[in-house]
C-alpha cells in the first residue's frame, strides 16, 4: 500500500503536502490486528528514469531463485519427519511448540525481543511472526541457532502500527 493517500510521502521530487498527518490518517484505516498479520513491511521507492539505465543487480532472478529454493529445502527437511495431523514445509506453517523449539532465542536474543514487545507493543501474534521471520533470516544463513542480529531484521520489518503510537 501506499505510505499516504496521495503516495508521495517520501518523494522529494513530488512531497506529500499534508505530511505526516496524511500518512497516519490513511494508514490508520488499517485496524491493529491486521496491520499484525503483516510479517514483513518493505518501503519500495519509485523507480526513476536515470535507474532505468543502470547496469543489472549483481545478483539476478535465478540466483534468488536458487537461493530461496535451498532455503526452502531446508525447512522441508527440518519439518519432513514430525508427527503431526497436517503437513508442514515451511517457518509459515510452524506454532506454539513447535515454533518454541525450532525458533527459540538466545539470552541476548531473549533480551531484544522482551524490549521490541514493551517498545514495539509486540502482540503474542507479533512476537510469533517476528520468531518466524528470524527463523527464517537464520535457515538464509544456514544458521542452526537463530542470533541477535537475525531477530533484529526480522524486527527492522515490523512496522508499528499508527494506532499504537498514539
Amino acid at each position: 500500500m501506499p505510505p499516504c493517500r496521495c503516495g508521495y510521502l517520501d518523494d522529494p521530487a513530488m512531497a506529500c503536502s499534508r505530511a505526516p498527518k496524511c500518512a497516519t490518517e490513511y494508514q490508520s484505516k488499517i485496524s491493529g490486528p491486521l496491520f499484525d498479520r503483516i510479517d514483513i513491511h518493505i518501503d519500495v521507492p519509485a523507480v526513476k528514469a536515470g535507474d532505468l539505465t543502470l547496469p543489472p543487480p549483481a545478483e539476478g532472478s535465478a540466483e534468488v531463485a536458487a537461493r530461496v529454493q535451498k532455503t526452502r529445502q531446508i525447512q522441508l527437511d527440518r519439518y519432513r519427519d514430525l508427527e503431526s495431523p497436517e503437513i508442514i514445509r515451511t517457518n509459515a506453517q510452524i506454532d506454539g511448540k513447535l515454533l518454541e523449539k525450532v525458533a527459540a532465542p538466545s539470552t541476548e536474543g531473549k533480551a531484544l525481543m522482551e524490549e521490541a514487545v514493551e517498545k514495539m507493543h509486540l502482540t503474542a501474534r507479533g512476537y510469533h511472526r517476528v520468531l518466524r521471520v528470524a527463523r527464517t533470516l537464520a535457515d538464509m544463513e544456514r544458521q542452526e541457532k537463530i542470533a541477535r542480529h537475525h531477530l533484529a531484521e526480522a524486527l527492522s520489518y515490523r512496522r508499528i502500527a499508527p494506532q499504537m503510537l498514539g
